[in-house]
This record gives C-alpha cells, structure tokens and sequence, in this order.
C-alpha cells in the first residue's frame, strides 16, 4: 500500500469575503472526494481571506498510479481554481 500527502497552498488576490472565498475555491470537496482512493480537506489558512491550504490523501497499490494521480489533481487544480498555486508539497509514506 502506497500513501501520498499531497499539500497545495493557494494565493487568492482581491479576495475580500469568505463568501468569495469559498466560491473561488469551491467544489473541490464534491470533484476529488468521489473517488474512493482520495480524501480532501480544507487543511490551513482558514483565517486568512487572500489564501488557502488544501491536503489531498491519495493511496493505491502501486506507486505509480498514486504519484500520477496526484499530479493529475494538481494539474487539475492549476486550471480550475480562481487563484494562483503558492506552494506544493508531495509527501510519499
């Protein structure tokens, strides 16, 4: 069994409610939670309106598939969030 960490910090500039924030960052619960190999959680920055922190944790049987899903939820990501990516953190168990 392969266990993946993967952390992606968000800047979200011109963010000015929690409302706006939730928008630009939302669905990402409902997108990546239906498969079964994935858990999603909001993991940081929850007081900040202008960022937010997400730790997605991937696992499978074989490594290569848990890496090359990842790097398909940060692509994914990349292209659908209203925001840039600050940061990316991978951590393999």
């Amino acid at each position: 069994m392969f266990i993946a960490v993967l952390t992606l910090e968000f800047s979200l500039p011109g963010c000015v409610s929690l409302k706006e924030k939730r928008q630009r960052m939302g669905g990402l619960h409902e997108r990546f939670g239906r498969n079964p190999a994935v858990a999603v959680c909001e993991s940081g920055q929850h007081d900040r309106l202008e960022a937010s922190e997400w730790t997605f944790v991937v696992t499978g049987n074989e490594r290569q598939k848990v890496e090359s899903l990842c790097s398909e939820i940060e692509d994914k990501l990349q292209r659908t969030v209203d925001g840039r990516v600050s940061k990316v953190s991978l951590d393999m168990l």
